[in-house]
């Protein structure tokens, strides 16, 4: 559970997560709000902790390349809060439902035991469902303001289809569920019916053999869910109640296996087989296995119709960034932004326009400072 936590934490946070306390500098101004030096280096050290997670071979590369652009980023975002609050997004209502999401994830009985798992691992609970709220802010404006503007052309689909068509290509392939019934006497399924090995450095426990009454009792129990599944029953309601398996909680769901990979008697089976079609009962070494094939792709280039939704995502991506940043820079143009001697904001605008009252900017600059350090964020 810490560990999920932790890597939610680290997906979830935007860059003004507590940190050790530190002289604090003002280094931009963005209208009324203001960044500091800290919020600035903890943002490189969850860049520099990113990249190495999403490629350690070439983390160095990646970070130099990308390092430029922290500030630009720092500022984007507090450019795109403001934008909320005059859209009046205040991502109440998503932020009540990614921490639901997070709690059933991580299985804790409530919100209060999600709060207890934050505090146990340091973590200020208001402070990180703040950051929550700010992503969720930052990504309905960027949706409303600038991706619901976007079109994409069957004529767009058609030549990203056929400019990529080798990039397309696939061998055949089947996504499997399973629900695996175990006689009581055998020890629990450290397997799924796939054979796939346990973790590496997990030892695998002599199963001792059930005797014959414990094997009729689950293959009677197997058949008895087949005959269910096969009147209607959901095969992954199914499996999330009875299956003695690895994947019960995932309702079954084992992957996806190209062929050559399975044990030859269930790839014979399930790769002659249509997708939504469920196998007899099948005996296993682990038990009495009941396998569905929820897709089975053919090998070779696969239609426009089959990988439509992902040429629709690729297309929106690549017209996104550069429209996002079109509109940012017209934000930075609508803004009193001031940078320190010795920062770069990699997003500067020419037009853009800085505050003359210097007066007023130290006042404000004090009076924020001042709540960061109440709220405890620096």
């Amino acid at each position: 559970m810490k560990q999920l936590f932790v890597i939610l934490v680290a997906l979830a946070c935007l860059p003004t997560l507590c940190a050790g306390q530190v002289v604090e500098e003002i280094i931009a101004r963005v209208n009324n709000e203001i960044i500091t030096l800290s919020e600035f280096e903890r943002s490189k050290d969850q860049l520099r902790d990113d990249v190495k997670q999403q490629d350690p071979a070439n983390a160095d590369t990646a970070y130099a390349t990308r390092e430029k652009d922290v500030l630009r980023d720092l500022i984007d975002q507090q450019l795109l809060l403001e934008k909320g609050k005059d859209l009046g997004i205040t991502g109440d209502t998503d932020l009540i439902k990614r921490l639901d999401q997070m709690r059933k994830d991580m299985k804790l009985e409530s919100m209060e035991d999600l709060e207890k798992a934050a505090t146990a691992q340091g973590i200020s609970y208001e402070d990180f469902k703040q950051n929550m709220r700010n992503q969720i802010i930052t990504q309905k404006v960027i949706g409303e303001e600038v991706g619901s503007h976007l079109s994409i052309s069957k004529e767009d689909e058609q030549k990203f289809y056929d400019d990529h068509k080798s990039e397309l290509e696939q061998p055949e392939s089947i996504r499997l569920m399973e629900i695996l019934i175990a006689p009581k006497s055998a020890a629990p399924a450290t397997q799924n019916a796939a054979g796939s090995p346990p973790p590496d450095g997990a030892k695998t426990p002599a199963d001792p053999q059930p005797d014959q009454a414990a094997l009729d009792a689950a293959d009677a129990k197997a058949n008895d869910l087949l005959k269910q599944i096969r009147a209607g029953a959901s095969f992954e309601d199914v499996a999330k109640k009875y299956s003695n398996g690895p994947s019960a909680a995932q309702g079954g769901d084992l992957g996806v296996f190209k062929r050559g990979t399975l044990a030859k008697e269930l790839e014979d089976k399930t790769f002659a087989m249509k997708a939504g079609e469920v196998t007899d009962v099948i005996r296993t070494k682990q038990g009495y296995v009941i396998l569905k094939v929820a897709s089975h792709q053919m090998a070779g280039i696969p239609q426009l119709k089959e990988v439509e939704p992902k040429i629709q995502d690729a297309l929106y991506y690549q017209e996104l960034q550069p429209a996002l940043r079109t509109y940012l820079t017209k934000l930075r143009e609508d803004a009193y932004i001031d940078i320190k001697t010795g920062f770069i904001d990699s997003g500067a605008s020419p037009n853009e326009t800085k505050p003359v009252d210097v007066a007023t900017a130290k006042a404000a600059d004090a009076k924020k400072l001042k709540k960061k350090k109440k709220l405890g964020v620096l």
